[in-house]
């Protein structure tokens, strides 16, 4: 049986699929580096009641995530739109149940960032990202972001932090990612893996 590459999971929630689309972009920049692939999941929504009101399996889109996924990528980026400066509950609750791989170590020493898309221009995506890095932190991860020897970041007039890519969906959630956007994205996924493959030798 062939040894299958390291990948980096691309964990995420989207509920308009503007996260989904940045997530989709962060996967073409992973594949842009040699020896490691790109592993696109996704988290079920919460709900108030307590009884279980979806399938196992979601109907379009990528799988829903797995911890045994988590605890064995090489790298992770998490996505989510923002909520408040936060991420989304479906995210959160997801990595609420991970205190386990906490326990063990499982992640301290991988790659990790994050990406969000907002409504408004400044819907708080900065403060989502940093918001979004701190269960990272507390999985003893190394963070990556964005630098601004990319002129991607200097020229947006949408989206994009060197906390991490972000885009400005409008408020009613229908802009596109720009070209800026979709450029700093697939640097992310690039940068993410191939360090990824650093650390991990």
């Amino acid at each position: 049986m062939p040894e299958q590459l390291p990948y980096v999971l691309i964990l995420y929630y989207s509920r308009n699929g503007q996260t989904a689309e940045l997530a989709s972009q962060i996967a073409r920049g992973v594949a842009r580096v040699t020896g490691i692939t790109a592993k696109l999941r996704t988290v079920p929504m919460v709900s108030p009641d307590t009884e279980a009101s979806l399938p196992s399996v979601p109907d379009a889109g990528a799988p829903y995530a797995s911890k045994s996924e988590l605890a064995n990528c090489a790298g992770l980026a998490i996505g989510s739109p923002t909520r408040f400066g936060n991420m989304a509950a479906p995210l959160k609750h997801f990595l609420d149940t991970t205190g386990d791989l906490w326990l063990g170590g499982a992640l301290v020493g991988k790659p990790a960032g994050a990406f969000t898309s907002t409504g408004s221009l400044h819907g708080g995506q900065e403060i989502t990202l940093l918001t979004m890095m701190m269960p990272l932190l507390h999985h003893g991860m190394i963070l990556c972001g964005l630098p601004y020897t990319d002129k991607n970041l200097s020229e947006t007039t949408t989206g994009g932090t060197p906390y991490g890519p972000s885009h400005w969906a409008g408020t009613a959630g229908q802009q596109t990612l720009s070209g800026h956007e979709k450029a700093l994205c697939q640097l992310f996924g690039e940068r993410l893996a191939t360090l990824a493959l650093k650390l991990a030798n």
